[in-house]
């Protein structure tokens, strides 16, 4: 249960102390007129005041009018100032601060100026009325510019967080946009995989026929094989259709180093290796190329030459892994050294391990750090470890990314594998 904190579309603290101030001011109107020449007459008129004043942030031009003609009354009536008079400052103190135009609170410090004058005219002492006047024309302009200094500072204020309000939903915007982008691709990627399945059982059906009755035990290794083909296409369509269908969002967890200037966690970076002037550019793959596991090494060699020592581990028994799950192990890869190389620089060391285990693919790559600085800094506020993020949740894996202890940054991914072709459970 959540304690409410605005009272007709008004926050409970502003209402709060208004509603002080006003008390304040009606206080003050029952107590001195009691022995004045005023009397009741002066006692409604200043609670009219402080009950005008309850609106002064809502309504600071009809406020401050209600006060100055109660105000204008008081002297036609020859009333004496009275302590209640303090709303006359109040309301314009109000409208400076609150009004959406400063035009009004200029006409209305102009309304106090003559408001002066008529009360410093009626003074019978050529003495008093000079000094009568430079005193309320002190108050007067005092409380005026008071007002005015802080309007500008609250719209200054109030200019901030709509700028960051704005870049927050900047930054989110991308941050969609680089999720809904690399869903794309990683859905063309996973459609070629499917593609190449079905021309594989085509293939394979197609010979099981030509040698069914010439050679039963090719036949059947075909049919094997394009059962166990049919059962890999079918997952990698639905894990398409899982991309396609998810609504495209933003990680908290990966955007959030983002807007935090200062943050001491590595920027995420676009798969560029060439981001500075001493970088060497990675070759561009051909679109049509779906990379695999066994073109780890050449892109390693790559990273090489672009300045990076890169070693190389794979542990465990490699095993036949499943063409998507292929591609997303390269584009980790790739994507972790290209941030490497954008943020540790040219000469850092790098180490990429895959271990292989039953049920499971681990990828770790991690950097020292200790590269050279780049004459021109990587941009902050990309998304590489968003993609990095969607590839992996595509397969229920997860992923972990920060800064290590003794410095550089690690990357840590677990890719779950598909059950056996032999026990797998196909449904419709």
């Amino acid at each position: 249960m959540t304690m409410r904190t605005t009272v007709l579309g008004r926050p409970l603290r502003g209402v709060a102390f208004d509603v002080a101030v006003s008390g304040a001011v009606a206080l003050l109107a029952l107590a001195s007129t009691a022995g004045s020449a005023a009397g009741w007459p002066g006692t409604m008129l200043g609670l009219g005041m402080a009950v005008a004043l309850l609106w002064r942030r809502v309504r600071p031009v009809a406020v401050t009018a209600v006060v100055a003609v109660l105000a204008y009354a008081q002297v036609a009536l020859e009333w004496a100032p009275l302590p209640y008079d303090i709303a006359v400052l109040i309301a314009l103190y109000s409208l400076v601060k609150y009004a959406d135009r400063l035009r009004d609170g200029v006409l209305a410090g102009i309304v106090a100026a003559l408001g002066v004058v008529f009360a410093a005219v009626r003074t019978p002492s050529q003495v008093a009325w000079v000094f009568t006047a430079v005193f309320y024309g002190l108050v007067v302009g005092a409380v005026w510019l008071a007002a005015l200094n802080v309007r500008t500072r609250r719209l200054y204020v109030l200019s901030l967080e709509e700028r960051a309000a704005t870049l927050e939903r900047e930054r989110e915007a991308q941050a969609r946009a680089a999720v809904a982008e690399e869903r794309t691709r990683i859905a063309r990627e996973l459609h070629d995989v499917v593609a190449h399945g079905m021309a594989v059982m085509i293939v394979q059906a197609d010979g099981a026929r030509y040698v069914l009755d010439k050679d039963p035990q090719a036949a059947r290794e075909a049919v094997r094989i394009v059962a166990d083909t049919g059962r890999q296409a079918l997952a990698d369509m639905r894990r398409l259709v899982d991309v396609l269908r998810e609504p495209s969002r933003p990680d908290p967890a990966t955007t959030g180093p983002d807007a935090a200037p200062g943050s001491s966690t590595r920027p995420h970076a676009a798969p560029d290796p060439s981001a500075g002037p001493d970088r060497v550019p990675e070759p561009a793959e051909p679109t049509h190329r779906r990379p695999s596991v066994a073109e780890l090494p050449a892109l390693l060699d790559r990273f090489r030459a672009a300045g990076l020592q890169v070693r190389y581990e794979v542990t465990g028994r490699p095993g036949a892994l499943p063409p998507a799950v292929e591609l997303t192990v390269y584009r980790l890869v790739q994507e972790a050294l290209t941030n490497t190389l954008k943020h540790a620089g040219v000469g850092a060391t790098a180490e990429v391990s895959l271990a292989h285990h039953e049920d499971t693919v681990v990828l770790e790559v991690l950097d020292d750090g200790r590269g050279r600085v780049p004459a021109t800094p990587a941009p902050p506020g990309g998304h590489g470890l968003v993609g990095m993020r969607e590839r992996v949740s595509v397969y229920d894996g997860n992923l972990t990314a920060g800064p290590r202890p003794t410095g550089g940054w690690l990357l840590r991914a677990r890719l779950p594998l598909p059950s056996s072709p032999g026990t797998e459970v196909v449904t419709a």
